[in-house]
Parts: C-alpha cells; structure tokens; sequence
C-alpha cells in the first residue's frame, strides 16, 4: 500500500469515528447510560464482525493463542474504558468538548511510541501535535479568550479517554504485520463484549431493542462508527507509525462538530472554524515529509 492511500485510510477511519454523536444521541434519548452505550457497542460489533468473517473470510479467524492477550488488553483496557470516559464528557457536556478532550490521545501515543517503539519525535510530529491541540481548544472555546468553564471532573474524564485510546495504537501495532485489520478489529471487540456482558446491566434492557429507535441506531453505530472507522484506521495503521497515525486521525474532531452543528443543533462560531483549520492543517503537516522523501528517492 503506498503511503497516500495508508493517510486515507487512517482519515477515512477518524471520519466514521466522528459521526459517532449521531448515533449515541439517540440512545441516551431511549434512557441508556454511557457504561450501557458502550456495551452496545462492543457486542453489536462483535456479533457483526463475527458474522461477516465467519462468511467471507473465515480463514482470517485462525490466531496465535498468545496474541489473546493483546487482543484482550485492546478490548478491555483500551475500548471498553476510552469508550466510556469518552460517552460520559458527551453526556455532561456536549459532543464537540469530548471528542477535543479525547485528542489529548495523540500526546500520550507519541510519548508512549517513544518509549516502546523508539520512534522519533521529529519536529513535524512535535509542531502537528501542538497545532492540533490548540484547534481543538479553539473548537470548544478554550481559546482565544479562556472564558470557558468546564468542571474539573470532566477534563479528567476527558484526558483519561485520551490516555485508552491512545492504547489501542501502543497494543495494536506489534501484531498488524500478522493479522488483518478484520482480525485485529473482531478479536478487540471479541473481548470488549464480553468484559461488557459481565460488567453491565446491558441484558436487562434487552427486550428493549424489539424498537426500531434503539435497533436502528445501535446498528449504525457498530456498523459505521465502529466498525467502519476500526477497519479503515487499522489498516492505516499498519503502514504508518503510531504516532503519525494517532495525529492524521485528529480529523476526527472536525467531523464531529460538523454532524453536531448539522445534526444536533449545536452552535459554531468564527473561532472553532479557525480551529478545525488548524486541525486540518496538522493533519497535512505530518504527512508532508514522507511526501517529501519519496520525491527524493525517485530522483536517486
């Protein structure tokens, strides 16, 4: 795969990741809580997941039992809690303030890069994670002015969904050379079901989703959100360092406030527009040096 076509995918993953409040929204209006959203999540990925490779790629299913481990510590420790600091900041406050707090993950993904991968800290990565976590300041209006007032319990909650879902990448990429992002993705979720199953009070609602209102969105979000974005982002993922991966997927953010300007009747002024530019902009940032050095190689 050529490096192009590895940003796509990572951008395309973080596209679908960013359309996610329009899926959740809908089943906090049903009564769910956060804890039991991301229940819903895992095992309707799960069992999708499952479905299609017992089908179309059954063969892919074939792994090491050690590599268990990986998948478990990704699905319980990354996706299960990530998940759920991420749903409850949505919850208490509003869309646009949980994905930004969330991207706080590429931070703890290039520290974390560092010191179990040796990957440098090149002044591009440096400078495109500064940019994007000023954008998404200006998003939720940290900045210019500092006016905003948001409870200490929140921000915590927030940077710990950063800090998990900056596990996903550190569990993930010793093992994408030998498996799918199918595999990868169903075997995560495998593990993220059924912690679930076992942690929350998700059967007693079961019958609950006889309802086209809970049915329909719970689909959309195991099959675009989850799904979609793990698929696409893996793949990435597996031609990409970490942390480069981690920072093109700050796009994230900009598709979230979109759908939830568009979609949940949120407000957007002059200042998260200069911020999802800055966003955008970090993204091009740190794709521009491999751009660069593959020019050189084809003169050489």
């Amino acid at each position: 795969m050529s490096t192009l076509k590895a940003y796509l995918y990572t951008i395309l993953g973080a596209s679908c990741w960013g359309l996610i409040g329009l899926f959740v929204d809908p089943l906090y209006q049903e009564g769910f809580t956060p804890w039991e959203v991301v229940a819903i999540r895992g095992i309707f990925t799960f069992v999708i997941l499952f479905l299609f490779m017992s089908i179309w790629f059954k063969n892919q299913l074939r792994t090491r039992a050690r590599d268990h481990l990986i998948f478990a510590a990704s699905g319980i420790c990354s996706i299960a809690f990530f998940n759920y600091f991420y749903f409850e900041v949505f919850a208490q406050s509003n869309l646009s303030l949980a994905v930004t707090l969330l991207y706080t993950g590429p931070m703890f993904v290039a520290l974390l890069s560092r010191v179990f991968f040796k990957e440098m800290l090149t002044p591009n990565k440096v400078l495109a994670l500064i940019l994007s976590l000023i954008g998404c300041a200006f998003v939720v209006q940290l900045l210019p002015f500092g006016t905003s007032s948001i409870p200490g319990s929140v921000i915590l909650m927030g940077i710990l969904s950063g800090f998990f879902y900056a596990l996903y990448s550190i569990f993930t990429k010793p093992i994408t050379s030998r498996y799918s992002p199918l595999t990868i993705t169903t075997y995560t979720f495998l593990y993220t079901s059924v912690f679930m199953l076992v942690a929350s009070p998700i059967t007693e609602k079961a019958s609950l989703f006889t309802s086209s209102s809970v049915l329909i969105p719970a689909l959309l979000l195991a099959l675009v959100s989850t799904v979609g974005g793990y698929v696409f982002y893996t793949t990435g993922l597996k031609h990409l360092e970490a942390s480069k991966a981690s920072i093109l997927a700050t796009i994230e953010p900009v598709v979230a406030v979109i759908s939830s300007v568009l979609f949940l009747n949120d407000a957007l002024n002059i200042w998260q527009l200069i911020g999802i530019l800055a966003v955008l902009y970090s993204a091009v940032l740190v794709s521009k040096r491999g751009r660069t050095k593959k020019r050189v190689r084809n003169v050489a």
